[in-house]
């Protein structure tokens, strides 16, 4: 399919409409694309990113609807194999092609890849290459969220090639980002993915408001015609702004805890403070994460199994410490039956976070009225910790 962005500039990825599980963990529920684009010069003829292996015939379809003979360069922007994965069939169908990258990136595809040595041009910060009539210029982007990723921004055509971020993981046919959905999308994308990196993506975004962008073609979902829109959310989530809200990520083996999740919510209501409960035996990863991006204060709610967390609260304790959210205020509840260390093993898995652990309430068996008024002293101390952020 012929689609393109600007002249001599086309989009030539593929779709993933059926991709359910990426990397084996983030759930895709609308798909995903591998995006990538070809640009062509008045001397050479480029080709920036590539797509997952499984679909290389697919892109070399879309390049022979372009009726592309040959390649002079593969830029390749990060090395992560749905990004890079087709480059070594590439450098073998186009033999004259150089791949153009990173001197890190560049060690990841010869282990990745095993690309040999003497089919690479390392480029560093700033540097440019020329087609002839269209000049890239490389801006080294460590840790969005590998440490090789960069960018290359098309001077001319003032377009800016952002692999990973800024992305979404959606399959569609519509070429252009245009409304909420995609968004939405990104703001996942975002949260399962950037998110652990928010010092290095503020850092980024403030490189990027210094240039000129037409267009933000990033290597998973749409391409961006009103560019500084994705830059603003990325600006909002990535900044310290925390919104009044508390999420419960919670799993109950006979109900005791279930009920302290259900008082603690109705308390934290009655307050005037959103909440969003995740059982973690239903919910979507995706939207557990997602809802950690803006949140004040998370409240841990698991049984006990075997002394410790139930292994579904072991995993949400888990995610929280991976994922790092700017989340200010953390809390512990749940029940044990005859002991429990899950207190204790959470608060060691939630130590990347720099939040304040508000006291736990973890109880005996199935909550007493003692248990429900600690609940509502827990209520009262977010309430409290929430206006002194200015929430209330």
């Amino acid at each position: 399919m012929l689609r393109e962005l600007k002249k001599n500039i086309y989009a030539v990825g593929v779709q993933d409409w059926d991709r359910r599980l990426f990397d084996e963990l983030i759930p895709l529920p609308h798909g995903t694309s591998y995006n990538c684009y070809l640009v062509k010069g008045s001397q050479k003829t480029a080709l920036v990113d590539s797509v997952d292996p499984a679909r290389y015939q697919e892109l070399l379809a879309n390049l022979a609807e372009h009726q592309v003979k040959a390649l002079d360069y593969i830029v390749c922007n990060h090395a992560e194999q749905d990004h890079s994965g087709s480059i070594g069939f590439l450098a073998e169908k186009f033999p004259q092609a150089t791949v153009v990258t990173n001197e890190k990136c560049k060690g990841f595809l010869m282990d990745l890849l095993h690309i040999p040595e003497n089919r690479f041009q390392v480029v560093k910060d700033g540097d440019t290459l020329s087609l002839g009539d269209k000049t890239f210029e490389f801006i080294l982007a460590p840790w969005v969220h590998w440490p090789e990723t960069m960018f290359s921004f098309l001077r001319e055509d003032k377009v800016l090639f952002s692999c990973d971020f800024l992305g979404s993981h959606l399959a569609t046919t519509d070429i252009f980002a245009c409304d909420d959905t995609v968004l939405e999308g990104a703001k996942r994308y975002y949260a399962e993915i950037m998110m652990p990196f928010r010092s290095s993506i503020v850092k980024h975004l403030q490189k990027l408001e210094a240039m000129d962008i037409d267009l933000i073609g990033p290597s998973h979902g749409p391409v961006y015609k009103k560019p500084f829109h994705i830059v603003e959310a990325y600006k909002d989530w990535s900044s310290e702004q925390v919104r009044n809200e508390v999420v419960i990520p919670w799993v109950s083996m006979h109900g005791s805890t279930e009920a302290m999740v259900k008082h603690l919510t109705e308390a934290l209501v009655k307050r005037g403070i959103s909440v969003k409960p995740f059982n973690l035996t239903k919910t979507d990863t995706g939207e557990l994460a997602s809802s950690l991006v803006d949140a004040a204060t998370v409240v841990l709610a698991t049984s006990t199994a075997l002394v410790g967390p139930h292994p579904q609260g072991l995993y949400a304790a888990a995610l929280v410490g991976a994922l790092r959210p700017k989340t200010k205020f953390l809390g512990i509840i749940g029940s044990y039956g005859w002991g429990s260390k899950a207190v204790e093993t959470i608060k060691s898995l939630l130590t990347n976070l720099k939040a304040e652990v508000l006291e736990p309430v973890y109880i005996k068996g199935a909550p007493r009225k003692e248990d429900f008024e600690a609940l509502d002293k827990l209520a009262d101390s977010i309430l409290e910790k929430h206006k002194t952020l200015g929430l209330l």
